[in-house]
């Protein structure tokens, strides 16, 4: 894994730097009738509705929903079936969120199409109430799987999974978020209660892969990459002790991956993660080859790591 800041000095000469690696996942299958999926994600946006200002700062020039848009807009017109997803802290960062609490950015999300969001520790930040409030704006579901959102403003407002179908292909995604213990003040969380991840996450996978039947299983996580601690739940830990997640898409601790990281089970089969740094400066991109005889089983994957300045 390189550091961010060698990262962004071999990408930021180009208008778009592509880092692309090829795993291979499970036994060789008979190339018959192929369905592709592509998975496009961000985390930790914090607000940044703009690109950062040529002011000579390392990010000057990047991110912003505008590139971020035409990106997107791009690979749909190239990918049949592609899905967008964020793993949280959509909030706090720029003054967008000081003046507006929210409000552009689950419309700019809207706009753009995203299938599916988690939250983030900041989300909180102008209380449970005001999240709440900005879902109107939403036109696609906040997924968590270990928040007991019982008797509060978002009772009714949140799933714990969700199942996309893309062609073929049925897509279940869960989320989870971190401890919200020292990160969020009790007067944001409300009665928020804040569940096992680990537990929760195998009782939700399980029942997607088995009960329903889906070809492939996300969970949008904010728990962060790793930690020093060893007792600290990361995605590193909830995909070596989980069964039937296929790919972890990560968050809060802002770290940017080379490529996504590969990751045995607790039953020895293979976990993907991949994060995508903050401040929507880069686009996580996944690419997916299905068998239409055995649809849960991936031919291969390459990961896209897009970075675009908008000032060209």
């Amino acid at each position: 894994m390189q550091n961010r800041r060698k990262f962004l000095q071999q990408t930021s000469l180009a208008a778009a730097g592509v880092v692309t690696s090829k795993m291979v996942l499970g036994q060789a299958l008979e190339q018959e009738a192929l369905t592709s999926l592509t998975i496009l994600h961000t985390n930790d946006v914090h607000s940044r509705l703009e690109p950062f200002p040529m002011d000579g700062g390392r990010n000057q020039g990047l991110g912003g929903v505008e590139a971020r848009a035409a990106l997107i807009d791009n690979i749909r017109k190239e990918q049949k079936h592609v899905l967008l997803l964020d793993a949280g802290d959509i909030f706090q960062g720029t003054p967008f969120f000081n003046l507006y609490k929210g409000e552009p950015e689950i419309k700019a999300m809207a706009a753009m199409g995203y299938d599916a969001a988690t939250m983030g520790n900041h989300d909180f930040d102008a209380g449970l109430e005001n999240f709440a409030t900005q879902l109107q704006h939403a036109n696609f579901p906040i997924l968590l799987c270990n928040y007991d959102f019982s008797n509060t403003v978002m009772e009714f407002k949140y799933q714990p999974f969700k199942i996309i179908q893309k062609g073929k292909l049925k897509i279940g995604i869960t989320g989870v978020g971190i401890e919200m213990k020292g990160l969020v003040p009790d007067l944001l969380a409300g009665n928020t209660k804040y569940l096992d991840p680990i537990q929760n996450v195998n009782i939700v996978a399980a029942k997607l892969k088995k009960d329903m039947r889906c070809d492939m299983v996300i969970c949008l996580s904010h728990l962060g990459f790793k930690y020093k601690e060893e007792e600290k739940i990361s995605d590193m830990i909830l995909a070596k002790e989980t069964a039937n997640v296929d790919l972890i898409i990560g968050g809060h601790t802002h770290t940017f991956l080379d490529e996504p990281v590969l990751v045995k089970n607790k039953d020895d089969n293979d976990v993907l993660i991949n994060q995508v740094g903050w401040a929507g400066i880069m686009l996580g991109r996944l690419d997916f080859e299905f068998s239409s005889i055995k649809r849960k089983k991936m031919l291969q994957s390459h990961t896209v790591l897009t970075i675009r300045k908008t000032n060209e």
